[in-house]
């Protein structure tokens, strides 16, 4: 029974300390997570619109443009020179910027394909 418990133990104690290091997707987007500050490579991509309606579910990406729209709770049309978007922006991803249609922006987030359509779910928005 001892070895038992120690083996539960031993196990529970190494998934601990492994996940603790855990970045997950936003670890490609250095800057949009580490509000610390820090050195950036500037080796960021900027993708258009029409580029994300080609992506595939959960891709990670930078997008700049406009928000010009409210849509409904938590959900903006977003516009770039190749045509416009969904996205969907959490309260606390404004980071306390007040935004408007003549700001560009630069967003951070993922591909949220659907069945019928693709947005984008931001994690982090920049005032440009």
């Amino acid at each position: 029974m001892k070895i038992f418990s120690m083996s539960v133990l031993m196990s529970v104690l190494t998934i601990g300390l492994a996940s603790a290091n855990f970045q997950g997707p936003d670890a490609a987007a250095p800057v949009a997570t580490n509000s610390k500050g820090g050195f950036v490579s500037g080796a960021e991509t900027i993708v258009t619109v029409k580029q994300v309606n080609e992506m595939r579910d959960d891709v990670p990406v930078i997008i700049k443009g406009h928000i010009v729209q409210r849509m409904g709770d938590e959900k903006y049309l977003f516009e770039d020179a190749t045509g416009s978007i969904t996205v969907e922006i959490d309260d606390d991803d404004w980071r306390g910027q007040t935004i408007t249609p003549t700001d560009t922006v630069k967003m951070y987030g993922e591909v949220d394909r659907g069945i019928f359509k693709t947005e984008i779910d931001i994690d982090y928005v920049e005032k440009i």
